[in-house]
């Protein structure tokens, strides 16, 4: 079973420019999570370093999946067009327990779009049921656009807010 996210609003609910349509797919398998990804690409510089398990990507062109079961620990999952990613595994909000998890992951940028797939192994995720969110940050500087499937709470955007997670089916 494919769970589609369509992520086109901003971080506050206010809609996003019809140019900012994330997809996100998800399926899972006996070895864990299959993450296929279909973006934008704004052409954000990369990180400075080869692709691969990347610390700080939050402050580079990125969709992230944040992913919680049954307690209070979390999985965040961060991919880029540019073929870096960060997994996390996470105590509690913003309590890092595991930090660079090693994935499986290829991104392909053609024109203004870019499509990435990963692979997530069971044995970091959450004990279910699931509660979800999807966000994607791009652009610079005062350009800086945060968009979130599901609308959060505050003045400025903040990603770690598990109690507003949606339910996600992961069948």
């Amino acid at each position: 079973m494919n769970t589609v996210i369509q992520v086109d609003q901003l971080w506050n609910a206010e809609p996003a420019l019809p140019e900012e349509n994330y997809t996100l797919r998800i399926a899972r398998e006996s070895a864990g999570l299959v993450i296929q990804v279909s973006a934008p690409y704004f052409g954000d510089p990369a990180p400075a370093c080869p692709p691969g398990p990347t610390w700080e990507l939050w402050n580079f062109e990125v969709i992230e999946l944040f992913l919680i079961g049954n307690g209070p620990s979390y999985l965040e999952i961060e991919l880029s067009p540019h073929g870096h990613h960060l997994v996390l595994t996470l105590d509690d909000v913003r309590q890092p327990r595991e930090t660079c998890l090693p994935i499986a992951y290829s991104a392909h940028i053609e024109g203004a779009r870019w499509t990435g797939t990963a692979r997530i192994p069971a044995a970091y995720l959450p004990t279910g049921p699931y509660r979800a969110n999807v966000t994607a940050i791009h652009g610079q500087g005062d350009q800086r656009r945060y968009l979130s499937w599901v609308p959060l709470k505050g003045n400025a955007p903040d990603f770690h807010q598990p109690d507003r997670f949606a339910h996600l089916e992961l069948a």
